[in-house]
């Protein structure tokens, strides 16, 4: 009983310590059953390149936000569920190594750890506390689902003519991203709007290559819709001939080592927890 009261109270002050960091901005971050895990800094490819971000990772969700003064400041609070995390293990580039893809629905990203051995840790972190938490809901993990995913953003510096038109980009001709397929396109190849639910609730900025395939797919969808309702009247009349009884019936030094600093095993879970500096 003392050990879980000590462990509450070091777990209840270390949020604290994370949210004055964020001034108190966004949702609060202190929850019933919600353990902070670990911390760090990882390089985040944002629209105009990597930037290093810090990272918080807890039982349930993940926090990431902009550092203004390391150790003090962030701002730009987001808080991810982690049953929305997908993760994609990827190769060394060019620019960055130790890299590898967070998806979500609403949102996706590239970051970097500063060694292998850190990359490895952040992600079997991520995956196991995944697990844990979808298994405190009831629910696994279903590695054959299919769902709608947010594109990563290309960043701006990686082309300099459109990705759709060859056009180059110049003062005038400005830079977009499309958010369906991510890429860096200009506003004339931008001009459609498309409903994206997982993205937002507004219609959000596409390409004409991807409206294209939006409306493809509202072809297609509505072919199915009339398919099916053939179908179903074909078996609602087969059944009733048969017999009439029957019923039919979704910027600063990011290399610093993430810390994961002690465990302490609960309700057979093993949390990780930092002390409040």
């Amino acid at each position: 009983m003392a050990v879980r009261q000590t462990f509450s109270k070091v777990n209840h002050e270390r949020i604290q310590a994370v949210e004055s960091t964020f001034r108190r901005s966004g949702k609060p971050l202190q929850m019933p059953g919600r353990i902070l895990v670990g911390e760090g800094r990882l390089l985040k490819v944002c629209r105009r390149g990597p930037k290093p971000k810090v990272f918080f990772l807890f039982n349930d969700v993940l926090v990431y936000g902009s550092i203004m003064l390391p150790g003090r400041w962030n701002k730009k609070k987001q808080i991810i569920p982690l049953d929305e995390v997908q993760q994609e293990d990827l190769k060394d580039g060019e620019d960055m190594a130790n890299q590898w893809l967070i998806r979500t629905p609403r949102k996706s990203f590239y970051v970097a750890a500063a060694s292998p051995e850190e990359k490895q840790a952040w992600m079997e972190h991520i995956e196991r506390y995944k697990a844990l938490h979808l298994r405190n809901k009831g629910r696994t993990i279903d590695r054959t689902a299919k769902r709608n995913l947010a594109a990563a953003w290309i960043p701006d510096d990686a082309t300099e003519i459109c990705m759709r038109c060859s056009d180059r980009f110049t003062v005038a001709n400005r830079r977009h991203h499309c958010r369906m397929c991510g890429f860096v396109v200009c506003g004339a190849c931008s001009k459609d709007r498309a409903l994206l639910l997982n993205i937002s609730s507004r219609p959000v900025r596409v390409c004409w290559h991807c409206t294209d395939d939006l409306e493809d797919q509202g072809e297609e969808e509505k072919r199915q819709r009339s398919a099916n309702a053939k179908k179903r009247r074909k078996s609602y009349l087969d059944v009733s001939e048969s017999s009439s009884e029957e019923d039919l019936e979704q910027d600063s030094e990011y290399q610093v080592p993430t810390k994961w600093l002690s465990t302490l095993q609960l309700n057979d879970l093993r949390y990780c927890y930092t002390k409040p500096e």
